[in-house]
């Protein structure tokens, strides 16, 4: 039998475990730091000086004093002193500093990263998948310039947004 939980190793009472409300009061202060999680920052390696209960930092790749051995973790701030919670594959946490999401993506962090197969307004897909290449205006009896300039600017956006491939 386990003393942690199989996704977020939160930790678990036992039968005739003594001070039961220590474990349990551990895994409700590392709930409260993951639910609806916020970010102060990403990519720390040093604690802040001045951090509040609640508070929390995605520690970097080479984190020392208090985070040292916790590199990638979330580092939270409680009433207790620091407390960490090892990232899992798919967790995000919104980093109001970037307004964006964190997404733990293939053992590492990715910021403000979105995936997804079409993008829906109001019931209307505007974006899918990307669509084969178009080639720019070529030939033809009746040059006209404008028209053509207008053409690839309008190619080489939909390129540049990736809309359709090169």
């Amino acid at each position: 039998m386990t003393d942690r939980t199989a996704r977020l190793a939160l930790p678990l009472l036992h039968s005739s475990q003594a001070q039961k409300e220590m474990t349990h009061n551990e895994a409700l202060t590392c709930i409260d730091l993951l639910l609806h999680g916020g970010i102060e920052g990403v990519g720390e390696d040093t604690p802040p000086a001045t951090a509040q209960p609640g508070q929390c930092w995605i520690v970097g790749d080479a984190p020392v004093g208090a985070w040292a051995g916790s590199a990638r973790h979330i580092a939270g701030m409680t009433a207790g002193g620091w407390r960490f919670v090892a990232p899992r594959e798919g967790m995000a946490l919104w980093w109001a500093g970037g307004e964006t999401t964190v997404v733990f993506r293939g053992a590492q962090w990715r910021i403000g990263e979105l995936h997804a197969r079409r993008l829906m307004v109001e019931g209307t897909a505007v974006v899918g998948a990307q669509r084969p290449a178009i080639p720019g205006a070529n030939g033809g009896n009746v040059r006209d310039v404008e028209a053509r300039a207008t053409l690839d600017t309008v190619l080489t956006a939909l390129r540049d947004h990736g809309l359709i491939g090169r």
